[in-house]
């Protein structure tokens, strides 16, 4: 079947507006900009997350908009950088809201972090002091609030939550906004992800030993972990067409259960997640242009990852990860890939290089990786998100009218 008559038996979701701030850039022209350069200067080493040494990390550089003080308890950093992405798209947001309603909206986002930087420093500021600041409030630190601050902020009264799965929590969110719309609940959905650089998580994967203090290097064999990065990514979807005809076209999950942090070595869940984005949009396997790997240059991640992208592709699709332009972005990663894949469909750029040393995993299947100017040949792109838990994503953007 050809991907005309596929889409004839599937409703896509279009996608409305997208917006984005990550150490990639901030806003879509500067991430353009790097992607296209393959450098980002703000993946850069820190000092003061770890007890001692510094740790490489994805740094979002740009100044956050303040907060109104009416939503003074949702004055996280983590708030403060969902909204410097959402401002992007303010108009859109406006506009959905003018023709649909503050009701048929929903908002559904996933994080990892939440507020809990802040709850960071409030909790060292009452070891000092006995107390902590006025201006904080547990909520600010409870994964719930990132979607009730982006709900009040534009005043929504539709369906709002937030989903966190680890790293494929804002991936899942493609999977709820497209059951809503489908159901008829409601018109648009707002779709994204916030997750801010702090002490807890960076402590927690350096002391699972997968922590690199240089640039990572997915599928590389001298990979030493992963780098921590911090971003917000939003997009606004609807069943309505668009100009542009670029939609989420399948999106598939698994949850393989294996072990709470390691993956399932032979990538069973994986490979399900995949083959049932493909199932939900209709494609083959040979339609799909380009795989967006999680790629976090982990041992075994990378090694189940690898396993699973050549059982279902061989090695005739382009892959690479995005992951040593912005880091890993926690639950935040799945959005923050789905807008680097827009940004390939709609400015029609090259594909992103394999960035490592160069010396391959010989333990690894022999993929297609990108390492020289390369275009996108077929209009579908594959985005993989995979957690702890064996909590998978794998959803497929393309042009829905091609």
């Amino acid at each position: 079947m050809d991907t005309k008559e596929n889409n004839h038996h599937t409703v896509p979701v279009y996608i409305h507006a997208c917006a984005m701030n990550s150490a990639l850039g901030n806003g879509l022209q500067e991430s353009a900009e790097r992607l296209a350069l393959g450098f980002s200067p703000d993946m850069c080493l820190q000092s003061g997350w770890l007890s001692d040494g510094v740790s490489l990390v994805g740094k979002v550089k740009s100044q956050l908009p303040e907060i109104d003080p009416a939503l003074e308890y949702k004055n996280t950093r983590n708030n403060r950088l969902a909204l410097s992405a959402l401002l992007q798209i303010e108009p859109q947001i406006a506009q959905a809201i003018k023709q649909y309603g503050a009701d048929r909206i929903a908002v559904i986002v996933g994080t990892s972090t939440s507020g809990i930087a802040d709850g960071e420093t409030a909790l060292s500021v009452k070891q000092q002091t006995g107390q902590f600041p006025d201006d904080y409030h547990y909520q600010q630190q409870e994964l719930g609030d990132l979607g009730e601050f982006v709900s009040d902020y534009f005043q929504l009264s539709g369906p709002v939550y937030t989903i966190s799965t680890a790293c494929s929590s804002s991936g899942r969110v493609f999977l709820s906004a497209k059951r809503l719309l489908k159901a008829g609940i409601v018109d648009a959905v707002l779709v994204g992800g916030a997750d801010s650089l702090c002490k807890l998580t960076i402590n927690g994967f350096n002391g699972l030993e997968a922590l690199s203090d240089q640039l990572c290097a997915p599928f590389s064999e001298n990979r030493k972990g992963i780098n921590i990065g911090e971003a917000a990514a939003f997009m606004l979807l609807s069943l309505q067409k668009n100009d542009t005809g670029l939609a989420l076209l399948g999106a598939g999950d698994s949850s393989d259960a294996h072990h709470i942090s390691a993956p399932q070595p032979e990538g069973k869940g994986a490979i399900a997640a995949m083959q049932k984005a493909l199932n939900d949009a209709h494609l083959q396997a040979a339609q799909i242009g380009y795989i967006n790997a999680h790629g976090t240059a982990t041992k075994l991640n990378d090694l189940m990852e690898a396993k699973a992208i050549y059982a279902l592709f061989g090695d005739t699709v382009p892959v690479s990860s995005t992951k040593p332009l912005t880091g890993h972005a926690l639950g935040t990663a799945s959005m923050l890939e789905a807008c680097i894949c827009f940004l390939l469909l709609e400015q029609k750029l090259d594909l992103p290089v394999q960035i490592n040393d160069g010396c391959y995993d010989p333990a690894l299947p022999p993929l297609s990786f990108v390492q020289g100017k390369q275009k996108l040949q077929k209009n579908a792109i594959l985005s993989n998100s995979f957690a702890f838990g064996g909590n998978n994503i794998s959803l497929i953007f393309g042009g829905a009218d091609e």
